[in-house]
């Protein structure tokens, strides 16, 4: 039994989709739950895809989200370049393995697996043209393979001299003519493909002297020792070549097992979620947010006020089934309950009003001082600074209400300023003279009370006074409501006047009602 080894191997050509941190935690949830290590590898062989920045978005995402790799970072987040004690398989970026490719392609080469393609860009776009002018479609394969520009066709002679004097070629894999690959994975079950339909897919360049993804995650797996292979469904018809190179190699004892997760989908029809989709409805589809080289924004789930363990627990369910009720887990309880056995094969549609109903939940969670020092910085960008004794009375009173840090200032802004203006429709329903009348001798009494100071018993009194009156107590309260929010919605009045005091209550009634012998119907 090897140790269970699984990677994460993202490319840098932007920032992480969510159905990308998916993939991550899958595989971080599966080496955990075995006693295994998860290795982030950076594959940045396509050069021309390359973008700036990319490489550290996907390092700072996965660490917000707490998938945290075993190898292929350091400490500081940064990849690791050479090999250490802690890090032998290192560096971790493909791009910097390059040495390392050349040698694995030719020896494809000597076994008869592979073959020197020497086809020009030109060449090749006037096979295609020809091929659809026959309504066809070219595909270089066995069937046409004898009939290019290649060292199947050319002398051993010419092969090496366009070997020695050009640099526009490449090594192709040889695949082979009419044989059925038997192949095994962990959520689809068993897969048999015609090796007719398949192409001689690229291996390695020698423009660029990088090999394509199809040689290098292979050699990669096979030196890194990954026992197995968690990634997108897109990579499904890519694995007879795999399953193909790792027994032209002599690997198939070490070969890794197989699983393609299925696409996250968009919340309405099919077809995978896309940024398009969020911009559309309203919801992020990565988890920070990301500036391009235009300086166009496109937003996160962290910055839009997620909590991490959130954004992680609703990723998870997306595509796996616990097979219990339970909805939330913590990142220790995700990596108990995992299973590969419950990954689902169809596609998984998002739900974002399921996203913030998660982190509604994670909010409740949490203490009412931990959610005081997170509101801290809300109320320092409305020019706010509080007590935090008093921050924290505020958040208890209200959390229950927000889905978002950020909701805790528009539920109960009033509670840290008193309104300028007073909604002109609730106005004209509440603050009639029959109700503002009542409602200043309610404020009387408020102001002269010397019970208990907390909400049971301001309320209690609050309501034995204006039944006594026979006051109507909607209407009265929402009068007084009124003049203290600046609407006729908001909390309870005894919240509101334990929260901000007798003598700001007195104020905002005061100017609320300077001029209340003019409130007519």
């Amino acid at each position: 039994m090897r140790k269970t080894r699984v990677r994460f191997a993202p490319s840098p050509t932007g920032p992480l989709h969510m159905g990308g941190v998916r993939t991550a935690l899958y595989n971080y949830l599966y080496a955990k739950q075995n006693g295994g290590d998860f290795i982030i590898r950076i594959e940045d062989t396509d050069s021309h895809r390359f973008v700036p920045g990319a490489e550290q978005y996907i390092i700072e995402a996965l660490r917000w989200c707490g998938i945290i790799p075993d190898e292929g970072v350091d400490d500081e987040g940064r990849v690791v370049e050479t090999p250490s004690e802690r890090h032998p398989h290192a560096p971790y970026r493909q791009s910097q393995r390059r040495g390392i490719y050349r040698k694995y392609a030719e020896q494809l080469v000597e076994a008869g697996y592979a073959y020197y393609a020497f086809d020009s860009a030109e060449e090749l776009a006037a096979e295609r043209a020809k091929a659809e002018a026959a309504g066809q479609t070219f595909i270089y394969n066995h069937e046409n393979r004898m009939h290019l520009r290649n060292s199947l066709t050319l002398s051993a002679a010419e092969t090496e001299k366009l070997l020695a004097e050009t640099t526009d070629w490449t090594v192709r894999f040889k695949m082979p003519e009419d044989e059925i690959v038997e192949m095994d994975d962990l959520i689809r079950g068993h897969i048999e493909v015609n090796t007719r339909t398949l192409d001689d897919k690229v291996l390695w360049k020698r423009a660029d002297e990088l090999p394509t993804y199809h040689l290098a995650n292979i050699v990669d797996d096979h030196l890194m020792e990954i026992t197995e292979v968690i990634r997108g469904e897109e990579w499904l018809p890519s694995l007879p070549l795999h399953y193909l190179l790792y027994r032209a190699f002599g690997w198939t004892d070490s070969q890794p097992r197989f699983a393609h997760l299925s696409l996250l989908l968009k919340p309405v029809g099919n077809g995978k979620l896309s940024k398009r989709d969020g911009d559309k409805l309203g919801f992020p589809v990565f988890p920070l947010r990301w500036v391009n080289e235009a300086g166009e924004v496109t937003r996160g789930y962290r910055e839009d006020g997620y909590f991490p363990e959130a954004f992680v627990n609703m990723l998870a369910l997306l595509g796996w089934n616990p097979g219990t009720e339970q909805e939330i887990f913590s990142m220790d309880e995700l990596v108990k309950a995992f299973s590969m056995d419950k990954v689902q094969k169809a596609g998984a549609k998002f739900n974002p009003d399921k996203a913030k109903w998660f982190n509604k939940e994670y909010l409740r969670m949490k203490s009412d001082e931990e959610l005081a020092k997170l509101f801290v910085p809300v109320l320092a960008e409305h020019g706010v600074e509080d007590d935090f004794g008093h921050l924290v009375k505020v958040v208890h009173l209200i959390k229950e209400r927000a889905t978002f840090v950020a909701d805790f200032w528009d539920i109960a802004w009033y509670l840290f300023k008193a309104p300028e203006t007073y909604a002109e429709k609730d106005t004209a329903k509440f603050w009639k003279p029959e109700n503002v009348e009542p409602a200043l001798k309610v404020a009387d009494f408020i102001a002269a009370y010397e019970g208990e100071w907390n909400k049971d018993s301001l309320e209690a009194a609050l309501e034995d006074f204006i039944r006594a009156n026979e006051w109507p107590m909607g209407k009265v309260m929402n009068c007084i409501r009124l003049a203290l929010t600046g609407s006729g919605s908001g909390l309870g009045i005894a919240d509101i006047v334990i929260l901000i005091g007798k003598k700001e209550f007195s104020s905002r009634i005061e100017k609320a009602f300077a001029n209340s012998a003019s409130i007519s119907l």
